[in-house]
């Protein structure tokens, strides 16, 4: 898969905010990320993030971060407010609310810190996996837009709705990263998180309206790492808990390349048949 270097990169594009005032910023859809209602959810859950990221007021780097859809962000302009609710010595609690209008789209909480040097360890290993390259990316062209930007590289649990059957699971393995290809930040970490096809469409291998409600992502790096990972892709894990009247979750984990944690998120879906 090659593609020129595009720059700004689209992904920057999507999220790009435009301070307006101490806690307020300006920020705008772009089509690079339709899905099927709105942009995808999970370059909605980078742009609020990066409000934090950009905001003068803001200590250390993030360790948690939830977002709420309260509903569809619709195409055009938005506005973030990013409020630090309480600061500590290394620790800061934030507020954040997506407006359009006089319509709040989505709201957030985030939890901000300076880590510090601890004993430390990783019971949560990555599997195992054949080298990306070895795989083929997966086809995007006639799916949802956002898809585009991303090369998904599938282990197992890929979705096929042309060959409709019922898997005796929902789990999923897979290789991901930009594309085109661009250096990794928690910007980018936040929405490679909410890349995973629905569960739902995993285990009944079929389309069915289905939209994220709310997500919560905890971080287990700091941008030292990430700046060493670069472009490179990383794996990616999902299965479900329960599907269930109208609800189904996911829970996810993301590993870099050489094994470490980056991520591990979870989420709850509405869906309809």
């Amino acid at each position: 898969m090659t593609k020129p270097d595009v720059y700004p990169h689209v992904f920057d594009e999507a999220i790009a905010l435009t301070p307006l005032d101490s806690h307020r910023f300006a920020g705008r859809t772009t089509e690079p990320y339709n899905n099927m209602v709105g942009p995808f959810g999970g370059v909605t859950a980078a742009a609020m993030l990066n409000a934090v990221m950009l905001h003068p007021e803001r200590l250390g780097e993030p360790v948690a971060l939830t977002i709420n859809y309260a509903g569809p962000v619709e195409p055009g302009e938005f506005i973030i407010e990013a409020i630090p609710v309480r600061t500590n010595r290394s620790t800061q609690h934030w507020n954040l609310v997506l407006r359009q209008g006089d319509t709040i789209a989505t709201t957030g909480t985030a939890f901000f810190a300076i880590r510090r040097e601890t004993w430390s360890e990783q019971e949560m290993l990555a599997p195992d996996a054949p080298a990306p390259e070895t795989l083929a990316a997966l086809p995007t062209k006639g799916r949802r837009q956002w898809m585009g930007n991303y090369d998904f590289r599938i282990v197992n649990g890929s979705f096929n709705p042309a060959e409709p059957r019922e898997s005796d699971n929902s789990q999923s393995l897979m290789w991901v990263r930009d594309y085109p290809r661009r250096a990794m930040d928690f910007q980018s970490l936040t929405a490679i998180g909410d890349s995973f096809f629905p569960r739902v469409f995993i285990r009944r291998q079929k389309f069915v309206p289905i939209g994220t409600v709310s997500m919560t992502l905890y971080f287990h790096t700091d941008s030292e790492e990430l700046a060493a990972i670069g472009d490179q892709y990383v794996l990616g894990y999902a299965t479900a808990n329960q599907s269930r009247n109208n609800y189904s979750d996911q829970s996810a984990h993301i590993w870099s390349a050489g094994g470490q944690l980056l991520l591990s998120t979870t989420q709850i879906m509405y869906f309809k048949e």
